[in-house]
């Protein structure tokens, strides 16, 4: 499943994103010379910790019977020390349901084993960037 990002056009940053047959869009915000058209890639890696967190909770308290109705996730960001290699991100659970102490807890639990959770905190990520064959421009 590879994600693709087109630039839409060569005047502004907003560019199309497709992931298998969903298209999203991104762009800058306007503080770093874009028209804030769609979310930033930073918003996207957020959102990817975020909707992890809610969807693996949903999956959860299904299998095992807990009476969770939905759940909110709110991924706030302190990026001031990105540069020094520092990204921090918080997170609140708001989880709705008639629940007990233990059911809540368990899924307090369970929300930092989502699989982006841990992958954001525990693996090493290799990239390796190739130019494609016969790249030109246009």
């Amino acid at each position: 499943m590879p994600v693709t990002v087109n630039a839409l056009n060569a005047d502004n940053f907003r560019h199309s994103l497709n992931i298998d047959n969903h298209e999203l869009f991104t762009d800058l915000p306007k503080s770093l010379g874009g028209d804030d058209t769609a979310p930033s890639p930073h918003d996207y890696f957020d959102a990817a910790l975020a909707s992890c967190k809610a969807l693996t909770l949903k999956l959860y308290a299904q299998r095992k019977g807990i009476p969770l109705t939905g759940v909110t996730v709110e991924v706030t960001r302190d990026d001031s020390e990105e540069q020094k290699g520092k990204y921090h991100l918080n997170v609140k659970l708001t989880l709705k349901g008639v629940l007990t102490d233990q059911q809540r807890d368990e899924l307090h639990r369970i929300a930092d084993r989502c699989p982006i959770h841990k992958l954001m905190t525990t693996a090493e990520v290799s990239i390796e960037t190739k130019l494609s064959e016969g790249a030109f421009s246009q």
